[in-house]
């Protein structure tokens, strides 16, 4: 029996393989549905209601992100019924939570990454309910790189699900019962007293900026640009994109999950250890000592041709085992293979370590 099929949104002939979604379907027909929990790396779990859709046949309406597409279903993503949910409980989330212009620190009352901001300004029809902010309690916010508001949290919880599916850290949970519940941790302690790896992904799948990275600034500029580029503090060669303000690295960014090897994901080192790129103690240019003993400038190769002469005269002073290679697991394999078969074959000895080895 074959597993291809065919189904119709909003018109549109899909064809889909069994196990598939009806929000699968729809993303590669083009076909825009509004999420906020769903992230193609996570087990979907239809908690923010956002992307339901009519399905011809259904008395209700139906999570896309959960409902599996069959043969000859016909789907409808935008219609009057649709558009008055979406409408309704936009503006519930906005009645629950800091609004974009209010109940924000300064500094991110234009913060980016706000999809409930981003949805709610497309719309005429939200409706004025009261507001009723959120009585969740925060906690402590003594590490250096994440900070989280509770006031604007929709518990859609993509980030626990991050932290417990992809990471498999499990350092935050829902905690609290009803109007309480809030994103926290065992004891409500901070990050760093948990098993939290500071990995930040937990900032990057928040769909409203409840959860920031504290030494990114939280606006966005015009002339801010997205320069993509491979991190050097491993050899796996995970991709990120550098914002740049006034040629000054601000913060760093996982490309899109399912766009670069490591599918949107970081490390503590990729996403927050950038600072040293402006660093006033960071090398530059190459140093060699002088005749009297002073580090100064050097081109490479000059660099390169001292550092050459000087292994090769104690190998044909002392032979080749009196030297030792070490390299470093910030590079590649093929870097290291080079190494290895620099201290083997250019200077005859076995003396050769790479730093993550065991």
């Amino acid at each position: 029996m074959s597993d291809a099929l065919r189904l119709t949104i909003d018109g549109i002939a899909v064809d889909a393989v069994a196990g598939e979604t009806v929000l699968d379907a729809a993303k590669r027909a083009g076909v825009h549905v509004p999420t906020f929990c769903h992230d193609d790396r996570l087990d979907p779990t239809g908690a923010c209601r956002m992307c339901l859709v009519e399905i011809e046949g259904q008395r209700k309406l139906q999570p896309s992100c959960l409902y599996k597409a069959a043969d000859g279903m016909a789907v409808t993503t935008a219609s009057e019924k649709i558009e008055k949910h979406r409408a309704v409980l936009l503006s519930m989330y906005l009645a629950d939570t800091a609004t974009p212009d209010e109940g924000l620190p300064p500094e991110r009352a234009a913060g980016v990454g706000n999809k409930l901001r981003d949805y709610a300004s497309e719309r005429s029809d939200l409706i004025a309910l009261p507001e009723v902010g959120s009585p969740r309690e925060g906690r402590p916010q003594v590490n250096p790189y994440i900070g989280f508001d509770p006031d604007s949290c929709i518990l859609c919880a993509r980030c626990t699900r991050y932290c417990d599916e992809i990471e498999g850290v499990s350092a935050i949970q829902l905690t609290d019962r009803g109007g309480k519940t809030t994103i926290g941790t065992v004891g409500m302690v901070d990050l760093l007293e948990t098993s939290c790896e500071l990995c930040g992904g937990c900032v990057a799948v928040c769909p409203t900026g409840a959860l920031y990275e504290k030494k990114a600034p939280q606006d966005s500029a015009e002339d801010e640009q997205l320069v993509r580029t491979t991190c050097n503090f491993c050899g796996v060669g995970c991709q990120f994109d550098l914002r740049v303000r006034d040629d000054k690295v601000v913060a760093v960014e996982a490309p899109p999950p399912g766009t670069t090897l490591n599918d949107g994901n970081l490390c503590v080192k990729g996403r927050f250890a950038y600072d040293f790129i402006g660093h006033p103690d960071r090398l530059t240019v190459p140093l060699v000592r002088d005749a009297a003993g002073r580090l100064v400038e050097a081109t490479w190769e000059e660099a390169m041709s001292r550092a050459a002469a000087g292994l090769a005269k104690i190998r044909d002073r002392d032979g080749g085992d009196a030297l030792g290679f070490v390299s470093s697991s910030r590079c590649t394999g093929e870097e290291n293979y080079l190494m290895q078969k620099l201290s083997r074959a250019a200077f005859g000895t076995n003396n050769c370590h790479q730093c993550a080895a065991t």
